[in-house]
């Protein structure tokens, strides 16, 4: 059967036949027609044509020639922050609905209709395929995951006249889920959903005082909006997000940790919450929004439910169930995690970094002091802080830095995540400060103790100077001294700590599972 017939023909179908037709014979190769809820897509081998169907839904208007107009331009603004070139123009439909072509982005005539002109990627490309298939490296996730970062930080911030991103806002798209999703749900799921609902209901005094302070903080911007892993996609060997979501402004305009919180939350949905961990711990070095995380995991449960909703509704069309079962994924996010600390110790070149980047793909949020000391001087994280002539790593610059950690440490556990602190703590003073702050907060406490031969040590602080791809600015200088003036661990740290010869094998799970026995057993 042609591709292009047996459509719906109330929702531009007949429009959409035409156009396959017209580029078949301009393009000369096969065209694939698509059809989602809201547009069609008419493939050919290079390209792909976008056309907004003429409908008016209650989060959606086309039906207007005018309206489909502006929204593909919306969707090409939007877009080419991202996917600059993916997403290529806008063109007019010119002619007559059965004998439909297109013109150039210079044609003055009058237009039908209008499609967004995009560049056709290879199927297979997006990371719900290549996640599933192990095939994306993990430095593609980091990359992707600054990338995301600045693109935050770049975005501009919700207009005070709105009421996006707001508290009243936030609860209300929350609970419009749970409703839809109850009507949708038989008696078993609906107890689910009912302890979801609870879940919402206990958190939503203090999530509404978040809400609110995070939109006050300037922390409601113009984001992508749809951010799952099918939205994500691998182009000239770069992963980046495409297909932002440009009908509605409510559902775009929203707290930055919603948007980076739909993509963890899908990567956990998926089975890989090694590479969710691992995606939110680059994210938050590259941004720094630590403060945040207090709404992050009910954002993550928010967003599991509304791809239920969607799996659901797709149900209802015929559609064949498959991908994850995102109602699971909201449960096991709303799951109560076990709040502990966890700092690191050793001298450079013991692999204190290496551990804490394999520990926290097992369920933690890492604070790196290389790198919150060079923000604090407002550097990047592999920023060369002497050659711009500044001195960082004064006693005075490291109290700060340390009391920074601190508050940044504190905020995380009352969040309820398990916290591992990156940083030498070669001072008894800096690990009993810890140590007094995990017992403030009645949380377990643990000290992991690397160490290595002093010719591996020298050996990879030379190797990563040399690199010059980590934020650490220690050099063997660094390190003579550093053997000179440690304060080695006291007997009473000792019941606290976990032993780690990073020049002999380990592996990351068993330590992990160290740890929670650790902390488990002795408390604090």
């Amino acid at each position: 059967m042609d591709p292009c017939s047996a459509m719906n023909q109330d929702d531009g179908t007949e429009l959409a036949t035409g156009l396959c037709e017209a580029l078949r014979l301009t393009d000369g190769g096969p065209v694939q027609h698509l059809q989602t809820h809201l547009s069609h897509l008419l493939l050919t081998p290079t390209h792909a044509y976008k056309l907004k169907k003429p409908l008016r839904l209650p989060f959606a208007d086309f039906s207007t020639r005018a309206a489909r107009r502006h929204f593909c331009a919306e969707e090409l603004r939007l877009n080419q922050r991202l996917a600059p070139s993916l997403y290529l123009d806008v063109l007019p439909v010119l002619g007559d609905v059965r004998h439909p072509r297109l013109g150039t982005a210079q044609d003055t005539g009058e237009a039908i209709d209008w499609v967004l002109r995009m560049r056709r990627f290879p199927a297979g490309s997006e990371l719900d395929a290549l996640v599933p298939a192990g095939t994306l490296a993990p430095a593609e996730l980091d990359a992707f995951a600054e990338r995301l970062a600045r693109f935050h930080a770049d975005a501009p911030v919700a207009p005070a006249d709105t009421d996006w991103g707001s508290a009243a806002q936030v609860g209300k798209a929350i609970g419009d889920v749970l409703e839809q999703l109850d009507a949708l749900l038989g008696r078993s799921g609906r107890a689910r959903l009912a302890a979801l609902r609870t879940w919402f209901g206990a958190h939503q005094p203090h999530l509404g005082e978040c809400w609110a302070a995070r939109r006050m903080a300037g922390q409601v911007r113009e984001c992508h909006g749809d951010l799952h892993l099918g939205n994500v996609v691998r182009l000239d060997g770069v992963v980046t997000a495409f297909d932002c979501l440009e009908f509605s402004p409510l559902l775009r305009w929203i707290d930055p940790l919603a948007d980076a919180g739909f993509f963890t939350m899908d990567l956990h949905a998926h089975g890989r919450s090694d590479l969710a961990w691992r995606f939110l711990d680059a994210y938050l070095a590259a941004g720094g929004d630590y403060g945040g995380l207090a709404v992050l995991r009910p954002y993550e449960v928010y967003r599991a439910l509304v791809r239920a909703l969607a799996a659901r509704l797709r149900a209802t069309q015929g559609a064949a169930a498959h991908g994850p079962d995102y109602l699971a994924c909201a449960e096991r996010l709303a799951a109560p995690m076990d709040a502990r600390l966890l700092i690191t110790h050793g001298l450079s070149g013991s692999g204190k970094s290496t551990a804490a980047a394999a520990l926290l793909q097992q369920g933690a949020v890492r604070l790196r002091s290389d790198v919150e000391r060079k923000r604090l001087y407002g550097l990047a994280p592999l920023a060369d802080s002497a050659a711009l002539g500044l001195d960082i790593y004064t006693r005075e610059a490291s109290q700060r830095t340390f009391a920074q950690l601190a508050l940044q440490t504190r905020a995380l556990l009352q969040a309820g995540y398990p916290v591992i602190v990156d940083a030498a703590f070669l001072r008894r003073s800096e690990r009993d400060a810890f140590h007094a702050l995990a017992r403030a907060l009645a949380v377990p406490f643990a000290i992991l103790h690397c160490h290595a031969a002093p010719g591996s040590l020298l050996r990879r602080v030379q190797r990563r100077q040399a690199a010059g791809t980590d934020p650490s600015e220690a050099d063997i200088a660094v390190l003579a001294r550093q053997q000179q003036h440690a304060e080695p661990l006291a007997p009473e740290e000792l019941a606290h700590a976990l032993d780690l010869a990073t020049d002999q094998a380990w592996d990351a799970p068993g330590l992990f599972l160290r740890w929670l026995a650790t902390t488990a057993a002795e408390g604090t």
